[in-house]
């Protein structure tokens, strides 16, 4: 007798054989599921996506917007260039790959049959530059310097070269109009990259490939308005990537055109002027250095005082923003790039910052009426000030005598600011003040001046300068801590010994910090279009304005514009009393203080300008000049690194400027038929029915015409003197001027 069931099978069997069923009849359940969801539940989508695998599309870019100045010049626009382009489409149908017919388009074109063989190759990972990163599908140019006769010669051999074309295309152009360069203001062009079209995906205004964006300025600001909308073509194509019919068009749509506040004139006076002053300055000998001044850059701004629009900006160096057109070869990109190069694509107008030095000194008179002291009392200006036993000396040992805060403005008298903030230190507490007890009206009203953060420009990448208070200061002490503490010593090198006390009390305000706070040196730092914008706010009235530089965005019918009205940030913390007797003083330091040798000859009874020089000191380089100013209109306001003292290197092309903007004429009589723009401009220049906006001509500027001069028998007086300012490091017995042991200077970026 046996165990086995008639069926043959085991109990062991049995049950391996229900298990298989049960999964056999769950991964047939999972099957079946998943093909549920892929053709009923998401069927739509990926039958959408799929009819993407047989639908390419070829891109007719959209002609990029013009950017104008205030009368309507072309500041950038468009040309209409023989661009050659090869169809990556129609080479790959041939044998070869299309290699004869690039082969022999390099002989019609100069060029080396490698490098056209490149241009076609599409980007990846492994492949460098030069290689196409658009679509295969989109026709890929060759070169946009075709002259007309390769151009024919290939159209009237077509059969010869099949894929390829020669047709005429807009490109970006930079015509700089009277010499008006205003590259770091306009920025540049270039292709955009897989990250950003990722990134703007899901945007109101997605990148196609082909698209070229702004990197900089104001291509970049109102890349999405100067744009546009480009035209697709849409083809259907089989597996292999062959066309075999055509879907659907959209057609191109042209970017709008930017009217800006600059005026190409005043532009380009501003940069000569700029130009000149540094290599005037580079024949200056340099007493303290034993050589020539540097003078290695600088910036320059005018701006309409009531309204912060900006008239002209001009960083040095500069450079023509034309290189980028067509893509830039590596060895331009190393001149702009390189250690040798001195970075000409920063605009230092917006990105340079630096210790004001005396120009600072509106802020700490602000502070000091704040605090308490009357703008005509009698304050020590004294050839020197003595803090714990150190001797800080007034320049070349001057002696005013008692003086009123707006004498000490005019002839920027050190030792009373000095005392000023010397004297809020202690009424604070000192190093160690109790809680609640610091009113630091200093550090206050610098940031009531707007100070310590961007001015809110409408171009990209605006540094915030630095109101080094205490806030600041605790947060630089605990980043720098663990390097103080690792590297000091108390009694060894001076910069060790500094780096041991920044170690027990870089945290805390110092006395030295202070004192040599009120005279804009320390960690002060200050931009130029700050400055301007400070300034201006004293001229009408106390509005601190957002400098703009975009006026108006008008469409390519000019059927709709859009003007971009002036924004307020705030007030100067002075009332209408106190801004008159500043503005009073300052107008001082035109007529008897340390501008005074280079204003001669102005018409002050009728145009009168208002001024405030500054030489700041900055370690391991030349001082840094400085001179504010401003009329009823404008202000202006440049700043030439390693140049020597305010007045000494930017004096004489402020000057120049204001005569141009006013045709102020060498025997300081006034023709308004040779100003520039004796008042601002008022509206915006005419637009045709057609959307088009008619240019006037530009004279380029004579820079003999209007030449400003000293005062006959004037000398060059002591000016703002240079600072010694202590490094971030520093204690009080590091400050400006002492005596008794060498001097130091900290480190301030420019």
């Amino acid at each position: 007798m046996t165990n086995i069931p008639e069926t043959g099978r085991t109990p062991r069997v049995q049950i391996r054989l229900v298990v298989i069923q049960i999964l056999v009849l769950s991964l047939l359940g999972t099957l079946g599921g998943r093909l549920w969801y892929l053709q009923i539940r998401e069927g739509a989508q990926y039958q959408k996506e799929a009819s993407g695998n047989h639908v390419q599309q070829v891109v007719q870019p959209a002609v990029r917007g013009e950017i104008l100045d205030a009368r309507g010049v072309p500041l950038a626009d468009n040309e209409t260039k023989l661009v050659v382009s090869a169809s990556r489409t129609d080479l790959l149908k041939m044998k070869d790959g299309g290699k004869a017919v690039l082969t022999k388009l390099s002989g019609v074109l100069g060029m080396k049959p490698q490098d056209v063989m490149d241009k076609v190759r599409l980007c990846d990972a492994k492949t460098p530059q030069p290689c196409w990163n658009g679509s295969p599908y989109q026709p890929i140019p060759i070169t946009d310097e075709a002259t007309p006769r390769q151009a024919m010669q290939i159209r009237e051999s077509s059969e010869d070269f099949p894929g390829i074309t020669a047709e005429p295309e807009a490109v970006r152009r930079y015509p700089s109009p009277g010499d008006a360069n205003t590259a770091q203001v306009l920025g540049y062009l270039s292709p955009v990259t897989d990250a950003e079209i990722q990134q703007a995906k899901n945007t109101d205004s997605p990148y196609l490939r082909s698209d070229m964006v702004g990197r900089s300025g104001l291509e970049r600001q109102y890349d999405k308005e100067l744009r546009g909308k480009a035209g697709v073509t849409r083809y259907e194509v089989d597996n292999l990537g062959r066309v075999i019919g055509k879907a659907k068009s959209d057609a191109a749509e042209p970017g709008s055109n930017l009217i800006t506040s600059i005026d190409a004139r005043v532009q380009r006076v501003a940069e000569y002027e700029l130009d000149r002053a540094m290599k005037a300055a580079r024949t200056q000998f340099d007493k303290n250095t034993g050589e020539n001044y540097k003078a290695d850059s600088g910036a320059v701004v005018v701006m309409e005082a009531k309204t912060g629009r900006v008239v002209a900006m001009a960083s040095a160096p500069t450079y023509d923003p034309n290189v980028w057109v067509g893509g830039i070869s590596a060895k331009d990109y190393k001149k702009l790039t390189g250690k040798d190069s001195d970075y000409p694509l920063l605009n230092r107008a917006i990105q340079g910052q630096s210790a004001p030095g005396s120009t600072f000194k509106v802020v700490s008179t602000a502070a000091a009426l704040q605090a308490g002291y009357a703008f005509d009392g009698n304050y020590p200006c004294t050839s020197s000030y003595s803090v714990g036993g150190q001797v800080f000396k007034n320049f070349e040992g001057e002696n005013f005598g008692p003086i009123s805060l707006g004498r000490a403005l005019e002839v920027s008298c050190d030792t009373v600011f000095y005392g000023l903030a010397d004297n809020e230190w202690k009424k604070d507490g000192g190093i160690n003040p109790k809680k609640g007890q610091p009113k630091d009206w200093f550090f206050k009203t610098a940031h009531q001046f707007g100070l310590g953060k961007p001015t809110g420009i409408d171009l990209p990448n605006e540094v915030s300068g630095r109101v080094p208070d205490r806030e600041w200061k605790q947060k630089y002490w605990e980043a720098n801590k663990d390097a103080w503490c690792r590297t000091g010593k108390k009694d060894g090198s001076y910069v060790e010994k500094i780096a041991y006390e920044n170690c027990l009390e870089g945290n805390k305000m110092r006395e030295g910090d202070e004192i040599n706070y009120s005279i804009g040196q320390g960690d002060t730092l200050l931009t130029p279009i700050q400055e301007a914008v400070m300034y201006s706010a004293i001229s009408n009235g106390g509005t601190l304005w957002d400098p703009t530089i975009g006026k108006a965005i008008v469409s390519p019918d000019g059927k709709r514009v859009t003007e971009i009205k002036p924004k307020s940030h705030g007030r100067l913390p002075i009332d209408a009393k106190t801004r008159d007797v500043m503005e009073e003083a300052l107008a001082g330091v035109v007529t008897r203080g340390t501008a005074a040798w280079k204003f001669g000859g102005w018409p002050q009874d009728k145009i009168p300008l208002h001024a405030k020089t500054g030489t700041a000191e900055v370690y391991g380089k030349q001082t840094t000049s400085w001179l504010s100013t401003f009329s009823k209109d404008y202000a202006v306001v440049m700043t030439i690194s390693q140049a020597g003292t305010g007045s000494g290197a930017s004096g004489e092309a402020v000057h120049n400027i204001y005569n141009a903007l006013y045709g102020v004429q060498s025997d300081g009589s006034i023709d308004k038929k040779k100003a520039l723009l004796y008042t601002p401009q008022q509206g915006l220049p005419k637009i045709q029915p057609d959307g088009s906006i008619v240019a006037p001509k530009i004279e380029k500027y004579d820079p003999n015409a209007n030449q400003a001069s000293p005062s006959p028998g004037q000398t060059a007086p002591t000016d703002n003197p240079p600072a010694t300012a202590p490094s971030p490091t520093a204690s009080n017995r590091n400050t400006r001027r002492r005596t008794g042991r060498p001097k130091k200077r900290r480190r301030i970026l420019t």
